[in-house]
């Protein structure tokens, strides 16, 4: 089964991307994967047979990215782009550096605002699509420690919602997806830190963690002809995680940084009153 569907998919390399990518290709569409690494994308590439195309470049750079999305659209036209690329990291606020700071936010909000600015401009002129981008439970739920990566997730879901807003007259639907912790490379150290893994498990009611396939499903559902009156939704795809709150990561970090108390110390043990009736 063929069709005339066609996916840029960023960080399309490995990992969710990757799981996104699968989800075009059995649906019969074709992808292009973008990403920094040629050699590693070409890998994934194989993996999908002759329905991939590769197409190397930074996110976070705007010429390059918007040379890779108008080669693609030049093969066959597009009809979804997929915001993907991410990267994370954890700390404590106040010794986070400027770099640190900016290297997130770069890759996670930036370069999905390129990918938007520039993607979004092909599906108008091509008459229409949808453009869907992974974010996140940080994105909704404090995650301590992860200051940068859930201020750049936040940040990207109001960008879906307000593109949803500018966009849909232009024929263009804009959504996101927002996993809760998925087995991927980059999501490892979590799974293997023994009481994190444990506290991950605690707050999804469904009772495992997720798939790439999970994701990539969820993706391809909202750039497809069952979706065609949903736009601007941040769809979360997390087990339930979203019922609940944000993981608690001490015990990554502790090993090797002082850290803060998760709550201020008890000042008092007399009972709050108050001479106000209870209405």
């Amino acid at each position: 089964m063929t069709n005339n569907t066609h996916a840029f998919i960023t960080g399309g390399g490995s990992g969710i991307g990757l799981g996104v990518a699968r989800a075009f290709v059995a649906g019969g569409g074709r992808v292009t994967l973008c990403g920094r690494n040629a050699d590693k994308l070409t890998n994934a590439a194989n993996t999908l047979g002759d329905h991939a195309d590769v197409a190397a470049a930074d996110v976070a750079d705007e010429d390059g990215l918007q040379a890779a999305l108008e080669a693609a659209n030049h093969r066959q036209p597009l009809t979804s782009v997929v915001a993907n690329a991410g990267t994370g990291g954890a700390g404590l606020l106040t010794e986070t550096s400027l770099d640190d700071w900016n290297d997130v936010l770069r890759t996670n909000l930036t370069g999905s605002f390129l990918t938007f600015k520039h993607g979004g401009r092909l599906l108008a002129e091509n008459g229409g699509g949808t453009m869907c981008a992974v974010s996140s439970i940080a994105g909704s739920h404090t995650h301590r420690f992860m200051h940068a990566y859930t201020a750049s997730k936040a940040g990207l879901n109001m960008l879906v919602r307000n593109a949803a807003d500018e966009m849909g007259a232009l024929g263009v639907r804009v959504n996101a997806v927002a996993p809760g912790i998925v087995e991927t490379d980059l999501s490892t150290v979590l799974q293997e830190t023994e009481a994190v893994n444990h506290d991950y498990w605690q707050n999804m009611p469904l009772g495992r963690r997720g798939t790439t396939d999970d994701i990539g499903e969820a993706v391809h559902f909202l750039c497809g002809p069952l979706s065609t009156w949903i736009t601007g939704v941040v769809l979360p795809v997390d087990g339930g995680h979203h019922l609940r709150r944000g993981p608690n990561i001490d015990g990554l970090l502790s090993p090797f940084m002082d850290l803060p108390p998760a709550s201020a110390p008890v000042t008092s043990s007399a009972p709050v009153t108050s001479s106000d009736p209870v209405v």
